[in-house]
């Protein structure tokens, strides 16, 4: 393949998981790896450093635009980062230690449990739409609960290269009863200093293939916006089951692969 077709074909679906990133508040990344191992070839490791390319942009301006809708609480972000930054560091040379196949069937068992947890709560706000469950904010919690939960995601993140969000969301909207969209945004900016820290670990061991991560950023960025829109229009329960099913078409590819 050449370059240049690599390059429109990552540009393009970088567009399309930008999108999905934006409606889930992922980052897109847990789509990107299996499709990079399934269609390029790429290890676990390689496909996770890739992704982690695509993913810091995106994840970027996915924040800005959560904090356009709502505004974020930086100060609880921010002890979730301070507590993410060592863990993650930590997580990424555990996964470089992997064996690529054994990384691959971790992270598909990770994404499996938390695509159950999402379903079942999906189908219980479901039934029980008439009722309006009280939420609370960041504010009214010790930041040092936020740390511990940074800890959980930068150690995630730097396992499997992203998915740091995708554990520390469920945390935040069950224990601290936040809303879906709120989670999503506030664990995606708790992330942003470790994914820096992990794109550096994986990059510097050579795990980061710079050419197809660039184009699929940009491609990323293009979409974002229009997906962090759909989030905030569609209803709870049905953000957490499309959450839920995404998650299982992540975990099928990843176990193609295997």
């Amino acid at each position: 393949m050449t370059w240049y077709w690599l390059a429109v074909g990552a540009l393009a679906s970088g567009a399309l998981i930008g999108f999905t990133g934006g409606v889930l508040g992922i980052g897109g990344g847990l789509l990107a790896i299996p499709l990079l191992g399934l269609i390029l070839g790429m290890d676990q490791q390689q496909a996770q450093g890739t992704a982690l390319i695509m993913v810091l942009p995106a994840v970027l301006l996915t924040v800005r635009k959560y904090n356009q809708n709502a505004r974020i609480d930086f100060r609880a972000a921010g002890a979730g980062a301070a507590g993410s930054i060592v863990f993650t560091y930590l997580g990424a040379r555990i996964a470089l230690g992997l064996d690529s196949s054994v990384l691959r069937t971790i992270y598909a068992s990770f994404v499996l449990a938390i695509a159950i947890f999402y379903f079942i709560q999906g189908v219980r706000g479901m039934r029980a739409s008439h009722s309006v469950t009280p939420r609370r904010q960041p504010g009214e919690f010790n930041r040092a609960w936020f740390a511990l939960v940074g800890v959980l995601a930068g150690l995630a993140g730097g396992v499997f290269g992203v998915g740091g969000s995708v554990l520390v969301v469920p945390i935040l909207t069950t224990v601290f009863r936040l809303s879906q969209t709120g989670a999503q945004a506030l664990a995606l900016t708790m992330i942003i200093p470790g994914t820096f820290v992990a794109l550096i670990t994986y990059a510097s061991h050579g795990q980061a293939d710079w050419l197809v991560g660039v184009p699929m950023a940009m491609g990323s960025l293009l979409c974002v916006p229009y997906g962090v829109r759909l989030a905030y229009a569609l209803p709870e329960p049905r953000l957490k089951l499309i959450f839920a099913c995404m998650l299982v078409v992540i975990m099928g590819l990843l176990l193609l692969k295997v």
